[in-house]
């Protein structure tokens, strides 16, 4: 159990992981930036063994930059973590905790649990915790090695906070945007044919539900159209099941081509096909579907496909009645469809009327 809870973790830190360490390089030149501001102004506050402490600390950026975009990401890891514990040390000794410098420690706390297992995240979380709490118990009992005025530690605490403030705003910023990217992920998994990148079965019935009961309260007319491509076991036995993936994600793209931005497409089955088409009558719908069926048969498969060959579909239609339900009027062209095949293919089927 404990290995596939580590195997799930591991799938879910490389899948978010590219984001994550390219967000890395950006804070190793941000800080990097920052450390650049301070050796300036402890210069100019008259501490310069802080300034000094600040190009050790660009160097370790820089290094860390360039292990990142080395993907060496462990090693990037150690550096910016040493980097940040011991500058944080050094400056809350040296001028003292009114700096502010311990802040920069609270930035691991996010980080910690997108670079590590849970388990090894909550450890390095109590060491966190334990650092921290002994950093500020030690101050209670020392002074600062080289203090500065009480102005200029107050800036330099502004100065520190801000900083803090606005790096927790940008990884905010970025969490937020990883969880609504995946977010949209899984909706078009739920909902969309991986394949032909069309709405998939589940979908389709639930947008077929939805024009019927909108045709129940408007009246207007609903038309729905089965399609089928002709002899696709054919062509998988002789060309493989690759080239037959590829004749539907071709479909895919010529079908809704053929249509109204308002019609529906849905993968229905294998090489079935369900489109539902609001405010058409079924007239209008035999129109649409002949458009579609003349399409596929006179498209050039061989830009697709490699291949010189003729790919034809036969259609059923039928058009939504009052005293329908979803599986009766898809039924209906089910079996116009099915007439279609009996009656040569590549043909338009409308359904048949009731005397």
């Amino acid at each position: 159990m404990d290995s596939n809870n580590n195997m799930s973790g591991s799938r879910q830190k490389s899948e978010r992981g590219p984001q994550f360490w390219k967000i890395a390089r950006v804070t190793c030149q941000l800080a990097g930036t920052v450390d650049i501001a301070f050796f300036f102004m402890f210069h100019f506050l008259g501490s310069p063994i802080l300034a000094w402490i600040n190009v050790v600390s660009v160097a370790m950026y820089v290094a860390a930059y360039y292990a990142l975009k080395r993907k060496q990401n462990r090693f990037a890891v150690r550096l910016i973590w040493i980097e940040v514990i011991v500058h944080s040390a050094l400056g809350t000794v040296i001028i003292g905790w009114g700096s502010g410098f311990h802040y920069y420690l609270l930035m691991f706390i996010p980080v910690l649990f997108m670079t590590m297992p849970l388990r090894s995240a909550v450890f390095s979380l109590i060491g966190l915790w334990g650092y921290y709490i002994g950093l500020d118990v030690l101050m209670w009992f020392m002074e600062p090695v080289q203090p500065i005025s009480s102005g200029a530690l107050l800036g330099v605490h502004l100065f520190n906070l801000s900083v803090v403030f606005g790096m927790f705003s940008y990884l905010a910023y970025f969490y937020l945007g990883m969880v609504l990217s995946a977010q949209h992920k899984l909706r078009r998994l739920a909902t969309v044919d991986s394949l032909t990148r069309l709405f998939n079965r589940r979908q389709g019935s639930f947008l077929a539900e939805k024009e019927i009961s909108r045709f129940r309260r408007s009246g207007q007319p609903v038309a729905f159209m089965l399609l089928d491509v002709d002899h696709f076991k054919t062509i998988n036995d002789r060309y493989g099941h690759e080239m037959g993936d590829r004749i539907l994600a071709e479909i895919g793209k010529l079908i809704p081509a053929q249509l109204r931005t308002q019609d529906l497409v849905a993968r229905w089955g294998g090489e079935e096909f369900l489109i539902i088409l609001p405010g058409s009558d079924i007239d209008s719908a035999m129109v649409s579907a002949e458009r579609v069926r003349e399409a596929l048969s006179s498209h050039d498969w061989k830009a697709a496909t490699g291949i010189t060959m003729t790919v034809t579909v036969s259609v059923g239609v039928s058009e939504l009645c009052k005293s329908d339900n979803m599986a009766s009027v898809i039924s209906r062209a089910d079996q116009a469809l099915y007439r279609g095949k009996a009656g040569g293919r590549n043909r338009v089927e409308p359904e048949e009327v009731s005397a």
